[in-house]
């Protein structure tokens, strides 16, 4: 039998309604935690909100993220967390359709602008199968900046 922590998850790249596979993950906070230590690879199920990471270079699917310091250059920043209530796995496309609802409505709360207009885009990581059967049920939503690195928070940042 396999531990969640050895389980994976799926993160998927939206910028400006174009969808694609890149990573895995999970979290398990719903209150921004602010990471201020050192960098470290962290299990993608310890990522929580307020966490900033290094994971442009991932794909497909991975157990372990780097994990940043938000005041240093980071490449995108956990900013919600979605809790899903299906009784079973919903598919892969249940569970986009929740990522992109709940992820664009939760990035246009954070960013305080409508995420059609922004210059922000979001990724999301959610549930895989395997996952799911273990009892993960979260979808954790990430911003990013498409120009590059951003160093701080991008709560509130209106562009």
């Amino acid at each position: 039998m396999t531990s969640p922590s050895r389980l994976t998850r799926i993160f998927a790249a939206l910028s400006l309604g174009a969808a694609t596979v890149a990573l895995a993950a999970c979290s398990g906070a719903t209150a921004p935690t602010p990471s201020n230590s050192p960098a470290h690879d962290a299990d993608v199920f310890t990522v929580k909100v307020g966490n900033c990471v290094n994971d442009a270079a991932a794909a497909g699917e991975v157990v372990t993220v780097p994990i940043v310091d938000c005041a240093k250059p980071h490449d995108s920043e956990a900013y919600a967390s979605i809790a899903m209530t299906d009784a079973t796995f919903p598919g892969d496309d249940g569970v986009k359709t929740q990522s992109i609802a709940g992820c664009t409505a939760a990035f246009n709360t954070f960013v305080g602008v409508d995420y059609g207009t922004s210059k922000l885009q979001y990724t999301y990581l959610f549930p895989t199968a395997a996952s799911w059967a273990k009892g993960d049920r979260e979808i954790l939503c990430l911003i990013d900046d498409p120009a590059g690195h951003t160093t701080g928070s991008l709560k509130g940042a209106a562009r």
